[in-house]
């Protein structure tokens, strides 16, 4: 479910107007953020590792309103929630695209992104499960420590959707490091907004 913003009364409708017709209206933050005791925690649940930060880092992003802002035919609605479109790396070096909707339910996503990852590696060709724009784009770069990224795309389509990168992750002592990516329309959510997504993506790293 959907419902539009009153750009008439939205504080950002300003912003919004010099950002939406921009040719490249994404920014791009990278950090590092510290995921020792969430990969003691995924051990410790049983789970593959990638798609515990997965759900946390969606958590985090689908508490935060402004990840779920979606530009549509110049309106800007907010969905109830949003899911994952992470892309998966197959044996054969190539990669296809899956689909994971948001569950709170930190068992029950789980069981469905196992599901999802391994339904994609056993199939062939780049293939796109879901056009929705209520959804996150992901990709995990796990061979590169990175400080920045870009992405390829078509300027005609999902210009207002998310783009979340993981990367290699690394260890100094007992800290284990990883590279995030996030890009994001400067229609809709501002620097302030990745900010708070990183804190709570953090928070959620060292508590769950």
């Amino acid at each position: 479910m959907k419902h539009e913003i009153d750009l008439s009364t939205w504080k950002r409708r300003e912003h919004f107007e010099v950002f939406k017709d921009f040719d490249e209206p994404l920014f791009g933050i990278t950090v590092r953020v510290e995921c020792s005791e969430a990969y003691k925690k995924a051990k410790e649940y049983g789970y593959s590792f990638s798609n515990y930060y997965l759900y946390l880092s969606l958590k985090a992003a689908n508490e935060i309103e402004e990840f779920r802002y979606r530009i549509e035919d110049d309106k800007v609605y907010c969905y109830d929630s949003v899911g994952a479109g992470p892309t998966i790396f197959r044996e054969d070096e190539t990669y296809g695209c899956g689909y994971m909707p948001y569950n709170e339910d930190r068992d029950e996503f789980m069981k469905q992104a196992t599901a999802e990852v391994k339904r994609v590696k056993a199939e062939r060709g780049l293939k796109f499960p879901y056009a929705g724009e209520d959804n996150i784009h992901y990709s995990t770069i796990p061979w590169a420590d990175f400080t920045a990224i870009n992405h390829a795309r078509r300027l005609d389509m999902g210009r207002s959707i998310p783009k979340i990168t993981f990367g290699k992750i690394t260890r100094d002592g007992n800290n284990m490091w990883m590279p995030v990516d996030i890009h994001a329309n400067h229609a809709v959510m501002d620097g302030f907004h990745v900010g708070k997504f990183i804190e709570r993506f953090q928070e959620l790293l060292n508590q769950e």
